[in-house]
């Protein structure tokens, strides 16, 4: 019986780092859609809340946030769809790949780096990465 015990006990605690990694790629998907959802509403004052303090110090205020958007980043502005790719975690990094397609069927991967602040996640960046081979 003890033994028994002992091996339950042993798989619920392996279990715990994922949990944790499923909590914590939960909270950073929250977050993007959080932001995207802002952006379908036009709402550049909320959208802007999810960047981070670099972002923020980098733009200074929503409306150069918008604009940086819109012509820096149509399809996320507007996207004809969006699927969530690869939660990472390197050393420290975090980063969540998004696959965008815009408004003519053009895909396009980005990266959004992630940092973690006193309010929560936050988005410090977004890079393009090499897209998949996707069917259009």
């Amino acid at each position: 019986m003890k033994q028994m015990f002992a091996a339950i006990t042993m798989l619920c605690l392996a279990a715990l780092p994922l949990r944790a990694e499923d909590a914590r790629t939960g909270a950073v998907i929250g977050v993007i859609q959080s932001q995207l959802d802002a952006f379908q509403q036009d709402d550049f004052a909320k959208a802007f809340t999810f960047a981070s303090p670099s972002i923020k110090r980098l733009f200074g205020n929503p409306a150069n946030f918008e604009r940086m958007v819109k012509n820096g980043f149509p399809m996320v502005w507007r996207p004809s769809e969006v699927q969530f790719l690869d939660f990472e975690d390197k050393a420290g990094q975090v980063s969540q790949n998004v696959l965008f397609r815009d408004a003519k069927g053009v895909p396009v991967v980005l990266q959004y780096i992630m940092v973690e602040t006193e309010t929560g996640w936050q988005i410090d960046g977004v890079v393009p990465v090499q897209a998949p081979d996707v069917a259009a």
